[in-house]
C-alpha cells in the first residue's frame, strides 16, 4: 500500500507521519513527497520488511553531476524486503540534476553543519537531517574524481582523489559509554563490503579502497567535510555513515552496478534481507505528454507530435509518460524556469517546443504551433498532428530579445554588444534534442562544456567570445555548427560589426 503525503511548507510534519507509518506497514512501502510543486520537490521512499530489523538510509543525487548514485538509488526505491527497513532518497537535489551541475546556490553536501543561509538547499537538508537520525546507518552515493590511493602514484591516483573508495570521517565511531552504546568499527565495516565488491571487479586498478578522511584531525586533508551529511550523521546522530565514491571516468553502467554492490554489502552487514528484485537501465523514452490549453480538458500529445494553439493561449503540462517513473521534468523552450516547467501555467506567444527529460537525459519532444486566426481555440477542438519531414535545418534566434529565423548556412549580422540567444533549431521529423548546436568560440557552461549552446545569452561585447576560434582569428566572424551523431549537418555564420 503506497502512502503519498502532499507537502509544501511544513516538511517535518511529513517526517512524523512517515515515522508513524513504519509502525503499521510491515512488509509494505510508502512514498512521501515534500515541497510538492516546488523546484526542489523531494521524494522519499520507504520499504518495511515483513520482519523487523535495522534501517538503512540511502541518498543519491545530492550533487547533480553524479548520475551513478541517483540511478542506483532508484533500484532500491522499488525494493521489497523480507527483513529490516530502507529509506531511499534517490534525488536529493533535483534542480542540480536537471542542470547536470554539482550545485545551484550552494553545495548541498556542505550545509549540514554551521550553515545559516536560507535557500531551497537548506529546506531539503532539514528533511535529510531528520531522516539520518531515524536510521541505523547512512550511505551517501557519489562519484569522485580520479582514483583514491593511500600513497601518491600519479596526478589521477593519490590520497587527494575520491574515486573507487568508501569514505568515512573516522576509523571508529566513538559513542557514549555511559549510555550503554558501543563504539563501532567503521573501517572494519567498509573493508568487509570492499572485499565483497572487489570480487566482482576484474580490473585491479579499479578496485575499491577504504578512505579515512580523519575529518576531525588537525592535519586532515578534508576539513571541508566537517559540514557534510556523513559528518552530521556520525557527530550528531551517532550512526555509522559512509560516502560511496565510484570514479567519474568509468562507464555509467559500471558506476551504477558498483553503487548497487556497495549498498548490497551494507544491507548484508545490517541483516537487511531483500526479496528478489530486478534492474533495468534501458534508454529513457517518452511516449506522450498530457497538456491542457486555457484550462480545457487535457489532450494527449505523442512524441514528435504537434499541438496547434492560438497566440496568447496558456498551456499546462500535467504529466509525461515514459518508460521510467522517477526523475521526470519538462522544459518549455524559451519560457518557464530553468529547472522544471511541469504543471506550470505558461502563456505562449510564439511557436516553441516542449522537451521531456529523465534527470538530465532528454527523452522526447512535442511542439506547440501558433495559429494566428481570430477567436479562441474551442475546447475539444485542439488539433494534434504529426511532424513532417523537412529538407533542412532552420535556426530560431533572439537578437536583443527579438526573434529571428535563419536558414541553414546563412549569415547573421550583429552589432558589437548585441545579445544573441540560440533558442532552438527546426528540424522536421527528427527530434531537435538529438542534435548538438555549438557556437564555436563560446562556452555556455564552464563546468560542463558539452558543446551544446542553445539557451545561453551570448553577449558579443562582454569578452566571452574567444577570438582564436573565429574564422579570421580577429573576433569578428564566428560560426555555429550543428551535428547529429557526430556528423556535421548544418552551420550558420555570425558576423559582428564594430564601429570604427
Amino acid at each position: 500500500m503506497a502512502l503519498r503525503i502532499k507537502k509544501a511548507v511544513y516538511a517535518l510534519i511529513g517526517i512524523v507521519l512517515m515515522t508513524a507509518a513504519g509502525l503499521c506497514h510491515a512488509g509494505q512501502k510508502t512514498h512521501t513527497v515534500f515541497f510538492e510543486g516546488e523546484e526542489n520537490e523531494l521524494h522519499v521512499f520507504r520499504s518495511f520488511g515483513r520482519v523487523e530489523g535495522k534501517t538503512l538510509l540511502i541518498v543519491g543525487g545530492i550533487q547533480g553531476d553524479e548520475p551513478g548514485g541517483f540511478l542506483a538509488a532508484d533500484y532500491f526505491a522499488d525494493l521489497s524486503l523480507e527483513k529490516g527497513n530502507l529509506i531511499v532518497v534517490p534525488r536529493a537535489n533535483f534542480p542540480s540534476i536537471t542542470k547536470k551541475e554539482r550545485q545551484i546556490n550552494q553545495d548541498m553536501n556542505r550545509k549540514f553543519m554551521d550553515d545559516h543561509t536560507r535557500n531551497y538547499e537548506a529546506k531539503v537538508v532539514e528533511v535529510l537531517k531528520e531522516l539520518i537520525c531515524q536510521s541505523d546507518c547512512f550511505l551517501n552515493l557519489h562519484e569522485g574524481s580520479g582514483f583514491y590511493s593511500a600513497t601518491w602514484e600519479s596526478e589521477q591516483r593519490n590520497p587527494g582523489r575520491y574515486g573507487q573508495s568508501i569514505i568515512s570521517d573516522a576509523a571508529v565511531l566513538r559513542r557514549a559509554k555511559n549510555a550503554g552504546a558501543k563504539d563501532i568499527d567503521l573501517e572494519k565495516m567498509a573493508l568487509t563490503v570492499i572485499e565483497r565488491m572487489n570480487a566482482s571487479i576484474p580490473v585491479p586498478s579499479q578496485h575499491f579502497h577504504f578512505n579515512n578522511h580523519r575529518t576531525n584531525q588537525p592535519d586532515s586533508l578534508h576539513k571541508e567535510q566537517r559540514r557534510s551529511a556523513t559528518y552530521y550523521a556520525m557527530n550528531i546522530c551517532k550512526i555509522p555513515a559512509f560516502g560511496i565514491e565510484s570514479a567519474k571516468s568509468l562507464p555509467l553502467e559500471q558506476k551504477v552496478k558498483q553503487h548497487i554492490w556497495a549498498v548490497d554489502g551494507f544491507m548484508a552487514l545490517m541483516d537487511i534481507i531483500p526479496k528478489t528484485p530486478g534492474i533495468d537501465l534501458k534508454k529513457p523514452e517518452m511516449q506522450y505528454m498530457i497538456i491542457s490549453v486555457n484550462d480545457s480538458i487535457p489532450v494527449v500529445v505523442g512524441k514528435m507530435q504537434r499541438l496547434t494553439i492560438k497566440r496568447g493561449d496558456v498551456i499546462q503540462v500535467h504529466d509525461i509518460i515514459t518508460n521510467y517513473e522517477r526523475g521526470l521534468s519538462v522544459d518549455v523552450i524559451g519560457l518557464g524556469n530553468e529547472f522544471n516547467d511541469m504543471k506550470k501555467k505558461l502563456k505562449i506567444l510564439e511557436s516553441t517546443r516542449i522537451e521531456a527529460k529523465k534527470d538530465f537525459y532528454t527523452c522526447g519532444s512535442v511542439f506547440l504551433d501558433i495559429r494566428d486566426t481570430p477567436g479562441a481555440v474551442p475546447i475539444g477542438r485542439l488539433a494534434v498532428s504529426d511532424s513532417k519531414k523537412a529538407d533542412g535545418i532552420r535556426y530560431k534566434l533572439k537578437v536583443n530579445g527579438e526573434t529571428v529565423m535563419v536558414d541553414n548556412y546563412d549569415h547573421v549580422r550583429l552589432n558589437y554588444g548585441d545579445r544573441l540567444v540560440i533558442v532552438d533549431i527546426i528540424t522536421g521529423d527528427i527530434d531537435p534534442s538529438e542534435y548538438v548546436v555549438n557556437f564555436k568560440g563560446f562556452v555556455g557552461n564552464n563546468s560542463r562544456n558539452d558543446g551544446e549552446d542553445r539557451g545561453y545569452v551570448i553577449d558579443t561585447g562582454a569578452g566571452v567570445l574567444m577570438p582564436r576560434y573565429s574564422l579570421e582569428r580577429k573576433g569578428l566572424k564566428y560560426h555555429v555548427v550543428t551535428t547529429l551523431g557526430g556528423e556535421e549537418v548544418g552551420k550558420i555564420y555570425i558576423d559582428i560589426l564594430k564601429n570604427s
